[in-house]
């Protein structure tokens, strides 16, 4: 059995993500972008709405590490996006031949 590691969000990343939100941008995007789930990030949103958001205290999340984490989400959906495409494309060729 693993035992998983929870992430820990500063304050400042917490509060990037919730103006993503407030801007107009749907949770689900934003989410996408910044490699969260997106319960997380309704969770941050309503505990702003509230005035009780707090973040990690103990790990500071550089511009780097924030960069990383979005990439490495984008790549994901990427990859998922590529995978679906040659799945479609075996199938319509095997469809007109």
């Amino acid at each position: 059995m693993t035992k998983t590691v929870r992430a820990r969000y500063t304050l400042e990343f917490k509060r990037e993500a919730v103006r993503l939100v407030t801007g107009g941008q749907s949770i689900a995007a934003a989410a996408r972008s910044l490699g969260v789930v997106e319960q997380t990030l309704f969770n941050w949103v309503k505990a702003d709405r509230q005035g009780r958001l707090k973040g990690a205290d103990s790990k500071v999340v550089s511009a780097e590490q924030m960069e990383i984490s979005r990439l490495r989400a984008e790549l994901a959906r990427v990859k998922m996006e590529r995978d679906i495409l040659g799945k479609a494309t075996a199938y319509f060729a095997k469809v007109q031949s």
